[in-house]
C-alpha cells in the first residue's frame, strides 16, 4: 500500500535575476502560490539572495549567502526552479546557484536526490525557452533531482502578464499548477514512503516475542538412551 505523508513539505523555489521583481522571479512566485494551495510550505531565493561568488569547489569558507542557499536546499521536501533564456540557455546566475548544490555531495541526501524538482524557462521566444527547459532538466538531472513530467516554458513576448505585472495567462497559470501539484505530490509519496520503509527496519530490529496464549518454542533437551525415563517399563 502506498503511503503519503500528511505533514507539509517544503517547497523551495530557486531563480529570477538580479533585476528585483523580474518577469521569471513573478512566474517563480507564481508557481510557489500554487504550491501552497497544496498545503506545502515555501521559501523564496531570487534576486540578490543570488548574487554569490562563483562556485569553486575546491574553496575555502563560503559566504553568507551560500551557506544560507545550501542550508536551504538541504530541508527542501521539493524544489522549483525557474531560469530566464541567456542566448539560448539557462542563466549564469541560476547555474552557479545550482553549482553549489555540490556541497550537499556527502549529505545523508546528497545533491537533489530524492526530491521533485519542476523546472521553469522564460524567454523572449519560443526557442530559446524550450532549449533554456531542456537544459534546465538535463542539470537537475545530473544533480540527482528527479524532474516533474511537467516542465513549463514561457513566451514573455506574448501578453502573459496583467496590467499589475502578474502572471495572468489562464494557460500558463494552469501548468504552473499542475507542476506545484506534481511536486507536492511527489514529495508527500517520498516522505511518506521514507517513514514506512524506517518502520520496517525498526520492526526487523524488534526481538520477538510470543504470541498471546501461545507457548514458549522450546526444542526438548537430547537425552541419553541410558536415561531412566526414556526406558520402557
Amino acid at each position: 500500500m502506498r503511503t503519503i505523508s500528511t505533514s507539509a513539505p517544503l517547497v523551495v523555489g530557486i531563480g529570477g535575476t538580479m533585476r528585483g521583481d523580474s518577469g521569471t522571479e513573478r512566474v517563480l512566485r507564481a508557481a510557489l502560490a500554487a504550491a501552497e494551495r497544496r498545503g506545502a510550505r515555501t521559501s523564496l531565493i531570487a534576486g540578490p539572495h543570488l548574487d554569490l561568488p562563483m562556485y569553486a569547489p575546491h574553496a575555502g569558507e563560503r559566504t553568507r549567502a551560500a551557506q544560507a542557499l545550501v542550508e536551504r536546499i538541504s530541508r527542501a521536501d521539493g524544489v522549483i526552479v525557474a531560469s530566464p533564456a541567456y542566448h539560448g540557455g539557462v542563466s549564469g546566475l541560476v547555474k552557479n546557484a545550482l553549482d553549489h548544490v555540490e556541497e550537499l555531495r556527502d549529505s545523508r541526501r546528497p545533491y537533489l536526490d530524492g526530491r521533485a524538482v519542476g523546472c521553469i524557462a522564460c524567454a523572449g521566444g519560443w526557442q530559446a525557452a524550450v532549449a533554456t527547459l531542456s537544459g534546465l532538466r538535463s542539470i537537475v538531472h545530473a544533480l540527482r533531482g528527479w524532474p516533474t513530467p511537467l516542465g513549463v516554458a514561457l513566451n514573455t513576448s506574448e501578453p502573459v502578464f496583467g496590467p499589475d505585472g502578474a502572471l495572468a495567462d489562464p494557460a500558463a497559470l494552469g501548468q504552473l499548477e499542475i507542476l506545484a501539484d506534481q511536486v507536492v505530490s511527489f514529495a508527500r509519496r517520498h516522505d511518506g514512503a521514507a517513514a514506512h520503509r524506517r518502520d520496517d527496519r525498526h520492526s526487523l530490529t524488534r526481538p520477538s516475542r510470543p504470541l498471546a496464549g501461545s507457548r514458549p518454542n522450546r526444542s526438548s533437551p537430547q537425552r541419553s538412551p541410558h536415561d531412566p525415563d526414556q526406558r520402557r517399563p
